[in-house]
């Protein structure tokens, strides 16, 4: 690296073995194109601007999990109509329809995209200085430093969270003029990366700061490295990559197997101990699950949407692409492809019927135990649901929370009179994250209107939701398009104390069933969430047995569900259970989207409130990992592509 003088900042060059050609272009052009390592690194703003775009690496949890990345879409919390492919949505709905092979387009691109920031990472590592001049002292470039050994070690995560297996050469800049021998390098084993990110991540958590003073917000602390470090150990732990015989005869050029051929289940130990540290270091220094005096509307309500700095210490990583413009397109847009027609709202992107299906009722039990052979709900006798008919009254709690206001503005109110049946009595979650027909619209001071022949929200266009739902999760009672300025800021949000919560009880249910602590820490959720508690008796909560393992697994899985719905890590986790061939593989139901009539007669085909048929998904096994990209193959012969493609 040495014997380049010129650098552009964003290092768009810096890899040959991505592309091989290019390079020289830039290199030959005329030294005062360009910024020396010397005027970057003795300059304070340069030096900071290129660790900044260190950190752009980051990925965006909002926007980028909609439509880049694609998290959402991909998963099976979120649908979009077909018809917007062209509009940038194509890659996330190939994969539900199972269009994925090694030359599918995926913008984000972590293959070749997150080696460059990590290039550039160790760029910086290696030339930053202090400027004493400019008031960047010693102690602060040092800080900096490990803020980028950080963001390497979360690189790496991410990439062998969708890879497995990637070519690993930690804290190696190669040479541009470094033989094809050097460059072009095999997959190294995944547990082998795994092992270098832990304890990267707790070496590096030893010299940051545990929390920062408001004004740095986002940067990289000790406790994102314990998040990142626990949330990569359950990944590891987990059966898709613990002993997963569809690996077991993945090998890279060198004849060496990527992964251990059994399971391990020490793995769950580890991910479970990574987990208590997380927890125990963040109550330590402050961080504590977002509450507003106990109203559990309230609280998971503005858990998504208050920042740091006013109390919502349960961001523990989180990304600071949002400002507080009605301008800016990336939020104002994301906000607006949740909203109804009826207020400019895209429309478009509905919640599933599936997950309509997993919020519980409001005594915490659920009001679906699964799916008969014809897709048809198998009720839960117990749980007081129904979907036949309409509540006469309205319901009121004890809640300061305005999404179900309605015309009489009654405080606490949170469904309508007439309300379909299917959508009274639910946990509190359900209504901050769904927008169902006839929920409150305060914006525009009137109920929703799904029904076609004059609903406002509607019509015969895909531009309305298409399977009866609209997403409320994350996004504001007062977000208003159709007002200048109606647009409000939320923090990005990659990982809160309830996933720390939940990863601990799962990680311990797996090793240690039974132990006190799985339920303590899935019922601070519950209770945050406010719905009955687990316990062994049954008194004044939900009877369970504690020792009885697979059943607790599903308590977790649903609970995860229900508490991440909407947020990107529904995706992942259905992955790394293994269980992708079942949740992604299935018909999509709804509402009726053609219904013009108040109606659940399911025998008549105006009535919209009735379960229809919207569309199929389909998963193919091969597509638990994602594939190298073909060109990279083309490139680098030593690569070994992951099985099925």
């Amino acid at each position: 690296m040495k014997n380049i003088k010129y650098l552009i900042l964003t290092t768009v060059c810096f890899i040959l073995i991505i592309n091989t050609t290019g390079c020289s272009d830039y290199l030959d052009k005329k030294p005062d194109d360009y910024l020396t390592l010397e005027m970057v690194f003795t300059d304070k703003i340069r030096t900071e601007d290129w660790l900044a775009g260190v950190y752009s690496g980051v990925p965006n949890p909002m926007w980028g999990y909609f439509k880049d990345q694609g998290w959402n879409i991909m998963a099976d919390d979120i649908t979009i109509p077909s018809e917007w492919q062209p509009f940038g949505w194509r890659n996330s709905y190939a994969y539900t329809v199972g269009d994925w092979n090694s030359q599918s387009e995926w913008g984000p691109n972590y293959w070749v995209t997150l080696p460059q920031k990590i290039r550039s990472a160790l760029i910086f590592i290696e030339n930053a200085r202090p400027n004493e001049a400019q008031n960047m002292g010693e102690a602060y470039v040092t800080r900096m430093k490990y803020e980028a050994r950080f963001l390497i070690a979360y690189f790496y995560s991410l990439m062998i969270e969708l890879y497995g297996p990637i070519p690993f050469k930690p804290g190696v800049i190669e040479s541009v003029d470094a033989p094809a021998s050097e460059l072009m390098t095999s997959q190294s084993p995944y547990d082998d990366i795994v092992d270098w990110i832990d304890n990267e991540l707790k070496e590096v958590a030893k010299h940051l700061p545990a929390v920062y003073p408001d004004t740095d917000w986002g940067r990289a602390t000790s406790t994102m490295c314990h998040a990142v470090r626990a949330r990569t150990l359950l990944f590891a732990a987990s059966p898709l990559f613990n002993g997963n015989p569809d690996f077991k005869d993945w090998k890279n050029s060198e004849g060496v197997n990527l992964f251990k051929p059994t399971v391990d289940p020490a793995k769950w130990k580890r991910a479970a101990d990574a987990h208590k540290e997380l927890i125990d270091f963040a109550h330590t220094n402050g961080y504590k699950l977002y509450d507003e005096g106990g109203d559990p509307f309230m609280s998971y309500y503005n858990m998504s949407l208050k920042r740091f700095s006013e109390g919502n210490k349960e961001i523990i990583f989180g990304r600071t692409w949002n400002r507080d413009n009605d301008n800016y397109e990336g939020l104002r847009t994301w906000q607006e492809h949740h909203l109804p027609k009826g207020i400019r709202g895209n429309a478009g992107m509905g919640v599933t019927q599936e997950l309509v299906d997993a919020f519980f009722m409001k005594n915490g039990l659920s009001p679906i135990l699964g799916y008969d052979t014809n897709n048809m709900p198998i009720i839960n006798p117990e749980s007081g649901y129904s979907e036949r008919g309409f509540s006469q009254n309205g319901e009121i709690r004890n809640t300061k929370w305005k999404g179900g206001l309605g015309e009489n503005n009654v405080q606490g109110q949170i469904t309508l009179p007439g309300t379909f049946n299917m959508y009274c009595n639910r946990e509190p979650r359900f209504y901050v994250s769904v927008i169902y027909n006839e929920a409150w619209l305060g914006v525009a001071n009137r109920r929703v209107e799904f029904l076609q022949n004059g609903g406002r929200d509607t019509g015969p266009t895909f531009d309305a939701p298409q399977n009866g739902y609209n997403v409320r999760k994350r996004i504001s009672l007062e977000t208003n398009p159709l007002v200048t300025g109606g647009w409000t800021y939320q923090p990005g949000i990659i990982y809160r104390l309830a996933e720390a919560y939940l990863g601990y009880a799962e990680a311990l249910n797996e090793y240690d069933p039974g132990n006190a602590d799985i339920l303590k820490y899935i019922n601070e959720v519950r209770k945050r969430a406010g719905i009955p508690e687990y316990n062994e008796t049954g008194i004044n909560g939900i009877k369970v047995n504690t020792k009885d393992k697979d059943a607790i697994r599903k308590l977790i899985q649903l609970e995860r569900r229900i508490e991440f719905n909407c947020e990107g890590i529904r995706f992942h986790d259905v992955r790394r259970w293994k269980i992708a061939e079942t949740e992604f593989t299935r018909p999509y139901y709804g509402m009726n989207f053609s219904g013009s009539e108040k109606s659940d007669d399911v025998n008549n085909p105006n009535a919209f409130y009735k379960r229809t048929f919207y569309r199929n998904r389909i998963f193919n096994k091969r597509m638990y990992v994602w594939p190298v990209p073909q060109k990279q193959i083309d490139i680098n012969p030593k690569l070994s592509q992951a099985p099925g493609y």
